[in-house]
């Protein structure tokens, strides 16, 4: 081909080599303003390292390989006998690996562990989520064992190691373990109670054989998971390990992967068992009460991931316009190019600063902040992971055509967008679970008034709505038809009292003029032109 032909001009330089905590302001002002100055010097050079090997090319290229090259199933070896293992590219083990080592599934017993380990997850997801599962069900699973004492002892110091070992082998032969999560079946999905997985208890105390299928079995190369099964006193949460002390495989037997939309390079199975060794945890007929802090804590994590999810798209997005040149200038200049990032950081700004605030409660642990956790949790699970697509779609639309194509990144984070909002829960389960910590809970309410309380009369708009969602919560007969409409509200009341005491007044400005002033239309672009949105975007970008 004649080199005159195939002159490359206005093409924009890939966003790599750059350090993705440093270049996040938003991220990096949330860990300072919630850890002690004590540990903040330690956390941010743990997190700009991180951060500098998530910008990496070296990183980059394991996110893609992952993806391009999915898990696959083994069931039987060559002479029949049955393996049921799980067989990954090597790119996901090395992206297993370096999260396991930074401390990504280690937040329960360190200072300020839930912010480091959040902020860690946000930075490290960006480049690749599909590996977030495992690590996500590895840390939620420690406050689920911590209901037994001797089974916490046992598996609470591998959950939090900073050593990744792959391989099914004896738990007490590994330094470090992963774990997953088996609750839905195929008659009743989100109606856990409904399973029919059934456990018989065997001579042994604790000891039971499970029978019976799960419909979604998360990280099936796990060394260990937590499941729901008909005990003799009820539905109950069970350890099922992987390998058996004397080194026997349990009984395990992966029937397939499922093909699915997005989050290729994680494997999640349907699996049968068939006198199946576990041990209860908890107990039995209180296995929806003994899962459930593993169910809170995984739906942080969806928020966690969605804010990364919209993190990556609004850094591209802008990153593109800041190079890219059409009609005698950067797309950055363009008045309505500048609305349209300026709309899609504002969003991402209050996801981010949400999902900090949920887990500097964590690392609180007072009654205060557990009532406030108890709401807030699933109303941000709510609202966070249902933006998540609509800023990815509107960000990958910025790179124009360059974005559809796979080679962008884009497709891939589209992709992925929605599965946050129907993992752990769907929105209607969110939005019922609010209501009924608003019926049983009194104490949760309070706790959610009283933080969106503390900004309180710094702008009309946000007092306003304040009131407007007063009026709501006075009323809750016949509420379910509006639960989404009531949560909704909620979680943008929370984000404007957040964004308004602690984002850069321009930031807010925004936030309260169109989220909750209502000067706003039904696309992202359409803010008042008025405001400073030129630095709404300066603020969201990701220099290199």
């Amino acid at each position: 081909m004649a080199a005159t032909t195939h002159t490359v001009t206005n093409q924009v330089p890939p966003l790599v080599g750059y350090d993705v905590f440093a270049a996040d302001r938003v991220l990096a002002e949330a860990v300072e303003r919630h850890l002690e100055p004590g540990i903040h010097v330690e956390a941010r050079e743990e997190l700009e390292t991180l951060g500098r090997s998530a910008g990496s090319a070296q990183a980059q290229s394991w996110g893609t390989q992952a993806n391009e090259n999915p898990p696959r199933a083994r069931t039987y070896d060559r002479y029949g006998h049955r393996l049921d293992e799980v067989e990954f590219h090597p790119a996901w083990h090395r992206l297993l690996g370096h999260a396991v080592s930074a401390g990504l599934t280690d937040a329960w017993g360190r200072p300020g562990g839930h912010v480091r380990r959040a902020a860690g997850f946000l930075v490290w997801t960006q480049v690749e989520a599909g590996h977030g599962c495992p690590l996500s069900m590895t840390h939620a699973a420690v406050p689920a064992l911590r209901t037994d004492p001797a089974l916490a002892a046992e598996w609470e110091p591998l959950l939090t190691s900073h050593v990744y070992e792959e391989g099914l082998r004896p738990a007490r032969e590994k330094a470090g373990v992963l774990f997953g999560m088996g609750m839905t079946e195929k008659q009743g999905g989100t109606d856990v109670r409904s399973n029919t997985t059934r456990a018989e208890p065997l001579d042994g105390a604790g000891e039971y054989l499970l029978t019976g299928h799960k419909w979604f079995c998360s990280a099936p190369m796990s060394d260990g998971f937590l499941v729901l099964a008909q005990a003799p006193g009820g539905l109950s949460c069970f350890l099922v390990p992987r390998v058996l002390p004397d080194g026997v495989h349990n009984v395990f037997a992966i029937q397939r992967l499922k093909d699915k939309l997005g989050n290729r390079s994680n494997a999640s199975a349907e699996v049968e068992f068939d006198g199946t060794w576990a041990r209860l945890v908890g107990e039995e007929g209180r296995g929806v009460r003994t899962i459930i802090e593993m169910v809170a804590a995984t739906r942080l994590d969806c928020v966690v991931g969605s804010a990364a999810l919209m993190r990556q798209a609004v850094a591209q997005a802008v990153h593109h316009s800041a190079y890219r040149s059409a009609f005698g200038g950067l797309l950055i200049e363009k008045p309505l190019m500048r609305n349209v990032l300026a709309d899609l950081a504002v969003e991402s700004e209050a996801a981010t600063t949400l999902a900090l605030r949920l887990a500097a409660a964590y690392d609180a642990d007072t009654e205060a902040e557990r009532a406030f956790l108890r709401i807030a949790v699933p109303t941000a699970k709510y609202w966070v992971t249902k933006r998540c697509t609509a800023v990815v779609g509107e960000a990958l639309e910025c790179l124009g055509g360059n974005g559809y194509v796979e080679e962008s990144g884009m497709p891939r984070l589209l992709r992925e967008a929605p599965l946050n909002s129907i993992w752990e829960g769907s929105g209607n389960v969110q939005a019922l679970d609010v209501l009924r910590a608003l019926r049983r809970e009194p104490q949760a309410l309070d706790a959610f008034l009283r933080e969106v309380g503390e900004a309180r009369g710094a702008d009309h708009r946000l007092d306003a709505a304040i009131k407007d969602l007063l009026t709501e919560l006075a009323d809750l007969d016949a509420v379910e038809a509006r639960a989404r409409r009531l949560v909704e509200r909620m979680a943008l009341v929370l984000q404007g009292s957040l964004l308004l005491r602690w984002a850069p007044p321009e930031v807010a400005d925004v936030f309260c003029a169109s989220r909750l002033g209502g000067d706003w239309g039904a696309a992202f672009g359409t803010l008042p032109h008025s405001l400073d949105l030129a630095a709404v975007v300066e603020r969201a970008r990701a220099h290199v």
